[in-house]
């Protein structure tokens, strides 16, 4: 079976790399350069953490997000590369005017799953200084979560592509896509014809899917020699959740913003005061901390903030991770890869997965529950 892939972001790499191991000829297509690029993927923090967002996302992302972080394990001993997956866990934590709203998240987890499911672990301070001894300094309290975990978003797109290098996929880098369509792509003025398109082009594809929308995000890369955390940490606060998240050699992701708009711009310097002061709160040492980097994407949603995939005959669209993209995009492909290889016969498991609204649609018709096709 020949399949062409336009965009070759995580969503796009990842089902390449599950199509070439079911033995498809795989053409990938993308406007970027190989080695880097302008894709959601490079911004990301890379955290794999269902339970933290069962507060404020459907179930439907906690579900497929437990299917995902099953999967990494067997993604990553494939790729045979370091990828830095951390599997250690995340603390949610609040400074004691916010204590209210960590006490909601508890809340909100307990209620939405059920208390076999959940593995959420209530620390008090001596619990806290266990884990995290630099946290408890200005903590006293804090939620444990310790199946979540997170990885290098830079080092998974290097994998990957070698990868698929490896295997002999024909990439066309620097090569936009202009249109997808039922067995074709255009691209850089000709059209190219295949058993199946795939079309994992984020905001690329709203010409041809106008409803997907950017949602801003912006991260900031600090040197911090003076902070020692070792698990990802989420601070609460009103108007946002703060994330930090640890490298090695002392080096730290910060972010938290959400901002409706598709504005690629550079951060600003309203948005730099809140990460770094919210930063400096959780911690003495970001004082001394050095900026090295600022990075500002747009993740693509759709009007449900749940990822979608759309078919017709010789056409796939799978668009809409919003902010989910290292969370939801491995079972996205395992489950894409499966369908394709059933002729379209595959469904129970997106029955399972999607209980509350269709993950798969026919292209302009929405079918609850089923597949269905144009």
């Amino acid at each position: 079976m020949q399949v062409a892939i336009a965009g070759a972001g995580i969503m796009g790499r990842l089902l390449a790399w599950r199509l070439c191991r079911q033995g498809c000829r795989l053409s990938l297509f993308d406007r970027d350069p190989i080695e880097h690029g302008e894709a959601a993927a490079y911004t990301a923090a890379g955290m794999l953490t269902p339970y933290s967002e069962v507060e404020s996302a459907e179930l439907t992302v906690y579900r497929m997000g437990m299917q995902s972080l099953g999967l990494w394990p067997e993604i990553i001993a494939s790729l045979k590369a370091d990828v830095g997956f951390c599997q250690r866990g995340s603390l949610i934590v609040a400074h004691a005017a916010d204590r209210a709203d960590l006490q909601r998240f508890n809340q909100q987890l307990r209620h939405k799953l059920q208390p076999s499911r959940h593995k959420l672990q209530q620390l008090n301070a001596g619990k806290l200084r266990e884990l995290e001894p630099e946290l408890a300094e200005r903590f006293g309290e804090a939620s444990f979560l310790p199946e979540e975990a997170w990885l290098d978003t830079g080092k998974v797109m290097q994998a990957l592509a070698a990868a698929l290098l490896a295997n002999s996929v024909t990439w066309h880098a620097e090569t936009p896509v202009d249109e997808t369509g039922s067995g074709y792509l255009r691209a850089g003025g000709e059209k190219h014809r295949f058993d199946w398109v795939i079309d994992c082009r984020g905001l690329g594809a709203k010409p041809e899917l106008p409803e997907v929308r950017g949602v801003r995000g912006e991260v900031l890369e600090l040197y911090a020699p003076d902070v020692c955390i070792n698990r990802l940490v989420r601070l609460m606060h009103p108007r946002y959740r703060l994330y930090v998240v640890p490298r090695p050699d002392n080096i730290y992701l910060v972010g938290a913003t959400q901002i409706e708009s598709d504005d690629r711009g550079p951060i600003t310097v309203r948005s730099s005061l809140e990460l770094l002061s919210a930063a400096y709160s959780m911690h003495a040492g970001f004082a001394e901390a050095r900026v090295l980097s600022s990075s500002v994407n747009c993740r693509p949603a759709l009007n449900d903030n749940l990822p979608a995939v759309h078919y017709c005959d010789g056409l796939i669209r799978v668009n809409g991770l919003f902010r989910h993209g290292y969370l939801l995009a491995p079972v996205l492909a395992q489950e894409v890869g499966n369908w394709l290889a059933a002729n379209g016969q595959y469904q129970s498991a997106f029955e399972q997965l999607f209980k509350a609204r269709a993950a798969w649609k026919s292209i302009g018709n929405h079918c609850d529950y089923r597949l269905a096709k144009q």
